[in-house]
């Protein structure tokens, strides 16, 4: 028999026969229930995909490499494999710090040099002006030429691309690393990588500017002529989406906003004489990497899709169309409890973007919810990609997922969605115009709230928080790093003292005067001694009209349920105990055993210490021990069928005895016995559908675990 004849010998049933066969085998229960997936993007997952499904999209044709580049910007026949960078967040507050962890890294599989600047830096403020924690905070306090030497010390540039988040007003950053390159005779020719500038990130995460919106632009417009003319592989304008997630957003909101982000900016650099193909090669999109593996690989797919579609609308050359994408698994998804977890998170969160085709990476470090990443959390996390490239082999073919009738359908769904939303931004003036009306912001908040709710009720689970949870755990120390205000606030003094006060003075006027100009004027400066907050100052003198916005609430998935464990371990602190629950089991084990192990676990999320010493075969019994173990809550757990001969006495005994007991029942009876039960002294009930989160939460509070 020949291959191409193996399966000619089996008919191909129908769409129809299929779901016949699989009715049959649901014995009853609902099709739509038990096997469409409602995701929260609004798209309705099928349990099987055909060619049918997919053979009327327009994009299947394409090749990788080949526009809308929904496969990937490279081509098949180039002799290479599609290695991605490897860009791990270095979280340091010194220069020096950073410099070790850098070099250290490099020699062990990095390959892309990501570096975090502070919150004072970015808001172009040097240590002796900035508020004491935003120095070192979120980065490596960065103000001055001698800085960015030590950090990039014995680190050569043209061989190491850059990947690097200036904020709002980026002059400041890029010109202490021009001017570095330059004093130690490196070429600005060979830098790659991205130097990039996102006034929008800053507005969403902060809420303001530390510059007007016409400052910002017209520094990015700048940056992007210089890099065209002088460093042709360097980005200079940065598009981060990972807010949208980190507030609570889906991938559709990402897409949406981040696809319109991108567009004001091309818009603003059209206004100010840069045409699209000098703007698009040098922007660089930032994309959180979610738990929904699939959800998220179509969602680079559609992002490169929808992107190419825009800049050939503005007459963008194929070339020109292609988006670069650096991903990070999402800080949203990762939790204090149980941390090792997390490592399985980021594994498939980082095989999602590999998929997906991102650029560059950054894996989470397991205990970045609770502390900075140390020698052993960063190895972890950087060997993760080093294991999915060289051991799992992604690298080895291009667009994996290509042709997969899923992916393509789910790609195509949720671009459609994007593009709508896109649309509504665009309708609205775009992404500013939208942001000062609330319009992001708003449906950001409904689609966190939706989730919040489903991690409440825990039919979205997160194992080790709100569901499984370890009670014998022992949480990893929270740590912090020192503050360095004092002595950074004295090197910027000292620092002053040093400068040639009248070549810096005329540096900075010279760059005032010339906004069409900044770079090179910067960079002079900063050779003369000029720090970041001379820089932004400079460019700043002529600021007159804020941009201030509602910002987004930045959180993780886990945070309530993590206060819930939080307070009880305070409780434990203070009173020498957990707050405990009483569990009257009722019968045999075959009648107790389902609800006792549901009611145990209801009750571990929240830090509850769990009693469940035996099982009693009568109510008296059950009431003398519920009474003598201390415990404020009683949870009564037996069968449907017993429920009717042991609640009410049961009850009744419990409330006779310590009135202030809270009696629960295990399940969910009818409402007509319900109200019998509760008229014996049950006080509620628990059971698959109750919101775990709000009951815990209001437990807590009756017994005076929480205020």
């Amino acid at each position: 028999m020949s291959k191409h004849t193996w399966f000619k010998e089996f008919s191909v049933p129908t769409y129809e026969q299929w779901r016949e066969a699989a009715e049959k085998s649901l014995k009853g229960a609902s099709f739509d229930a038990k096997l469409l997936t409602y995701s929260y993007e609004g798209i309705v997952r099928q349990p099987i995909y055909r060619h049918e499904d997919v053979e009327t999209l327009p994009h299947l044709e394409a090749l990788p490499g080949e526009a809308p580049f929904h496969r990937g910007n490279q081509q098949p026949d180039e002799q290479k494999e599609h290695k991605w960078h490897v860009c791990q967040e270095i979280i340091a507050t010194s220069a020096k710090a950073f410099n070790q962890a850098a070099v250290d890294d490099l020699e062990r599989g990095q390959t892309m040099l990501h570096l975090l600047v502070d919150q004072a830096a970015l808001a172009g403020l040097d240590p002796d002006e900035a508020l004491p924690d935003t120095i070192g905070h979120k980065g490596v306090s960065v103000f001055c030429r001698e800085d960015v030497e030590q950090a990039f010390q014995g680190v050569k540039l043209s061989e190491v691309p850059l990947y690097v988040n200036t904020g709002a007003l980026g002059l400041p950053i890029l010109s202490l690393i021009l001017a570095h390159v330059e004093a130690t005779g490196q070429q600005v020719s060979e830098l790659h990588g991205c130097i990039g500038q996102d006034p929008v990130a800053v507005l969403l995460t902060e809420g303001k500017l530390p510059c007007s919106l016409q400052t910002a632009y017209n520094a990015m417009a700048s940056m992007t002529k210089w890099a065209k003319d002088h460093a042709p592989a360097l980005k200079t304008i940065l598009v981060q989406s990972n807010p949208y997630q980190d507030g609570g957003g889906n991938a559709v909101t990402e897409l949406a906003f981040s696809l319109a982000t991108g567009v004001d900016y091309l818009q603003a650099m059209l206004e100010r004489g840069l045409s699209i193909e000098d703007i698009a090669p040098r922007m660089q999109f930032s994309y959180s990497i979610g738990s929904d593996v699939f959800m998220e690989i179509a969602k680079l797919r559609a992002a490169r899709m929808l992107w190419s579609n825009i800049v050939a609308a503005y007459g963008g050359s194929t070339e020109a169309q292609k988006m670069t994408i650096h991903a990070r698994t999402s800080a949203w998804t990762k939790t204090i409890y149980d941390p090792y977890v997390n490592m399985l998170r980021s594994t498939t969160e980082a095989f999602s973007a590999v998929i997906g085709g991102a650029d560059s990476l950054h894996v989470s470090a397991f205990d970045e919810a609770i502390r900075p990443a140390n020698e052993f959390s960063r190895r972890i996390a950087r060997n993760t990609q080093i294991i999915l490239q060289e051991e799992a082999h992604l690298a080895k073919v291009i667009d994996p997922a290509g042709g997969s009738w899923y992916v393509e359908w789910l790609t195509d769904a949720l671009a459609k969605k994007a593009w709508e939303l896109f649309q509504q931004v665009e309708a609205q003036g775009g992404i500013l115009s939208a942001l000062e009306a609330g319009f992001p912001q708003g449906l950001i908040a409904q689609i966190a709230e939706q989730k919040a709710t489903s991690i409440d009720t825990r039919k979205n689970r997160l194992v080790g928080t709100n569901m499984y949870p370890n009670t014998a755990e022992q949480p990893l120390q929270a740590e912090s790093l020192p503050s360095i205000h004092e002595e950074r606030a004295a090197e910027a003094r000292s620092l002053r003292l040093k400068q040639n006060a009248t070549l810096v003075s005329v540096s900075l006027d010279e760059l005032a005067k010339h906004t069409d100009e900044f770079v090179p004027h910067a960079v002079k400066a900063v050779l003369h001694g000029a720090t970041v907050g001379d820089i932004a100052k400079a460019m700043k003198r002529e600021d007159s009209v804020e941009t201030i916005i509602q910002p987004l609430r930045i959180h993780r998935a886990s945070e309530r349920f993590e206060t819930l464990r939080i307070q009880a371990d305070d409780f434990l602190k203070t009173t020498g105990k957990r707050p405990t629950v009483f569990l009257a089991t009722m019968g045999p084990v075959a009648k107790h055993k389902a609800r006792a192990d549901f009611a145990s676990e209801f009750f571990a999320v929240g830090g509850f210490d769990v009693w469940r010493k035996q099982a009693f075969s009568t109510t008296v019994e059950a009431a003398e021990a519920a009474v003598a173990s201390g415990a404020l809550i009683t949870v009564i757990c037996s069968d449907d069928a017993s429920y009717p001969e042991h609640v009410p006495p049961l009850a009744q005994a419990i409330k006779q005895r310590v009135p202030q007991m809270t009696v629960l029942l295990a399940g969910l009876p009818d409402a007509e016995q319900m109200a019998t039960y509760k008229a014996a002294g049950v006080d509620d009930c628990i059971h698959m559908r109750s919101n775990c989160y709000e009951m815990l939460r209001e437990l807590q509070e009756r017994i005076g675990v929480s205020s």
